[in-house]
This record gives structure tokens, C-alpha cells and sequence, in this order.
């Protein structure tokens, strides 16, 4: 499947800068699977959009300040993207050392980087480098809670690149209100709509809400080079399901009620877990890559945001829509209607 598929063009004034307060006023673009019709609502009307019989399934990943300022022994500054732990645990008390990484200049094997905070070396680490880009790693000189404690000191939240006022936000909207578990290098936007009192809304009307965890990392946002889709690896990201979220997943589908997947994370999650019509539980890590064409077994319905043209979030969106050609459909009709799009922007539900 060719990548020209999934292009679309996007005016920068919708490339939405800042958080939408409320959280829940945001626009909602409601579309039917079945009717192929478009409605246009606000967030705070998803509670009328969900019944009795949904399920809403929620990503409680927490966004760590993923962006360290440093020095090279040279003088040079050096930002550093961390990527997460290289054994993908987050436990604050065996937090390990050695992180995946991602570096805006040139390292060396072996160089050594400094951190500072107020001209006082506070944190420092030595790059490996194993010939590639990606293979990128840094082993700092602590771990456990006292490098948790540092990376908070001295780190920014990640919020991405095309978000030009970094500091005015500092993050705090970066962040779902429910998130629980550290260990995402980027956030898991779809939730960012939801407020306490929407969800409070939303549990008395009967709906029930179940929380699983995956951590973003590079496999969410890594940018296809490949010019047919089914040649692109998607990164390994790791998640966590509890034997109890689990097991009442499968009570839920038995009783007919419908799995509404908040964001492409549980997506990937729900559609991992899935055996012989069962949700098992467990902590692992999920590659998998969803594009027109794929199966869906676990998610009924689906609440996401709009995504960047040829992005791996797109195709998902694209494969639950059911063609590349009707999701852009979509798409133009949110452009035209100013939508604002990307992590800060406007919901779509696709029932």
C-alpha cells in the first residue's frame, strides 16, 4: 500500500499551539461507520454519544520531562531525548541507568555529557554509540529514585516540535488528568479531553471505565521512510494489563456491551491482548502495526485525535474507518469546518 495515500494538506493555522481550556470544549467530530455521516459536537457531548453499554478503556501512562539540556567536555550544548529505560522498566526503586536516546548533534562512543543546574553539575552520563541513530544510549552516573528525582529536576516535558511556546504551558496540560504510571516519552493525547467532572458524567450514566498502561516511545511517532507501507517496522513500546482489568473486559463483551478504545495506544493494547476472543492479561511489548485492511478483534468503538499526514496513527485511523480515501474524506470536511489538528486539537469518535 503506497504511503501517497495518506498524504493530506494542512493549513499551519490549524496546527493547534496551545490547550483547549476546558479540556472537554474542544470539538467533537462524530462519524458513523455505518451511515457514513459526519456530525459536529463538542467533547463534553460524548456523554450523550456513549450509552449504557459502553465500555471506555483508558490509557493511565504518565509523561516523564523527557528533554535534558547538557554539555559536551568540549563546551557544546546538547539536547538529549530520552527515550525510556533499555530494559523498558520504571520501577522508581530499580530505575536503571541506561537509556535509549535521541540527540540533536554529533556524539562520540564514550563522550561524556554534563548537566547543570544553576551552573552546578548536577547529572552526567557517557553516550554509547552503536553505529546507529536509533541505537543511541546513554548510562548515567546514578539510577533508581535519585536519578528519577534528577531527570524531574532538570528536564522539560516533551511536548513536540511543531508547539512553539514550550515554556508557557510547562507541561501541565501535557498530561492526561488520570495519569498514574510513569514512563511515556510523549503523551497519549486522545485523554487529554477528559475532565474529572466529564468522567464523573460519564460513570453515573452507567458507563463503565477501565484503565490499562502502555508506554509511548518512538514507535508512536517515528516518521515512515518506506514508500510501501507494509515495509515499515513499528518499534516495540511495553504494556501492562491486570488480571482484573482483563477479566472484566471479557465479562463486558459476554454481556454485549462495546469496547471503546480512548486513543491509539489502547488500540494497540486491546488489539495485542487479544486471543481467541479472549483479553488476556500481562505485561509485555506490542509492535503491532494496524493499517487498512487489519481485523479489528478487540475495539468496537474508538475516540482519537487528528494525526500527522503519512503517520502510522493516520493508518489506524484509516483501517477503523475502513478506506485511506474516506478517512481524508473526513479529514477535508474537519479542515473545512477549522478543526484544529495534532496533540493539542480537536477528538473525532468513529462508531
Amino acid at each position: 500500500m503506497n504511503i501517497q495515500l495518506f498524504d493530506y494538506e494542512l493549513p499551519k493555522n490549524l496546527i493547534s499551539q496551545k490547550p483547549i481550556v476546558p479540556r472537554d470544549h474542544c470539538k467533537l467530530l462524530v462519524y458513523n461507520k455505518e451511515t457514513k455521516t459526519i456530525k459536529h459536537k463538542k467533547f463534553y457531548d460524548i456523554v450523550d454519544e456513549l450509552d449504557k453499554n459502553s465500555v471506555l478503556v483508558l490509557n493511565d501512562t504518565k509523561v516523564y520531562p523527557a528533554r535534558l539540556y547538557g554539555k559536551k567536555l568540549t563546551g557544546g550544548k546538547i539536547e538529549i531525548f530520552l527515550l525510556g529505560t533499555t530494559n523498558n522498566k520504571f520501577s522508581l526503586d530499580n530505575l536503571s541507568n541506561s537509556w535509549n536516546i535521541l540527540v540533536n548533534k554529533k556524539v562520540k562512543d564514550k563522550e561524556e555529557i554534563k548537566f547543570y543546574l544553576k551552573n552546578k553539575v548536577v547529572l552526567s552520563g557517557i553516550i554509547v554509540n552503536k553505529g546507529q541513530d536509533t541505537d543511541l544510549k546513554i548510562e548515567f552516573n546514578t539510577k533508581g529514585r535519585n536519578l528519577m528525582h534528577k531527570i524531574w529536576q532538570l528536564g522539560q516535558i516533551p511536548l513536540p516540535p511543531y508547539i512553539k511556546n514550550y515554556n508557557k504551558h510547562k507541561g501541565k496540560y501535557y498530561q492526561t488528568i488520570y495519569a498514574k504510571h510513569f514512563g511515556s516519552c510523549a503523551a497519549p493525547t486522545a485523554g487529554f479531553h477528559f475532565t474529572k467532572n466529564l468522567l464523573n458524567k460519564i460513570i453515573k450514566k452507567g458507563i463503565k471505565i477501565e484503565y490499562i498502561t502502555l508506554n509511548v516511545g518512538i514507535g508512536t511517532f517515528k516518521p515512515i521512510k518506506t514508500q510501501n507501507i507494509e515495509q515499515h517496522h513499528m518499534h516495540k513500546e511495553y504494556f501492562e494489563v491486570s488480571k482484573t482489568t482483563a477479566k472484566h473486559l471479557n465479562t463486558y463483551r459476554q454481556q454485549g456491551k462495546k469496547i471503546v478504545a480512548v486513543g491509539t495506544t489502547c488500540v494497540r493494547v486491546l488489539e495485542t491482548i487479544v486471543k481467541d476472543n479472549q483479553f488476556v492479561s500481562g505485561a509485555g511489548f506490542t509492535d503491532i502495526f494496524i493499517y487498512p485492511g487489519y481485523n479489528f478483534k478487540g475495539v468496537d468503538q474508538f475516540i482519537t485525535n487528528f494525526h500527522l499526514p503519512r503517520s502510522t496513527p493516520l493508518m489506524m485511523v484509516a483501517a477503523f474507518v475502513g478506506l485511506p480515501e474516506e478517512t481524508l474524506r473526513i479529514y477535508k470536511e474537519a479542515i473545512r469546518k477549522k478543526y484544529k489538528f495534532y496533540s493539542f486539537g480537536d477528538a473525532m469518535f468513529i462508531k
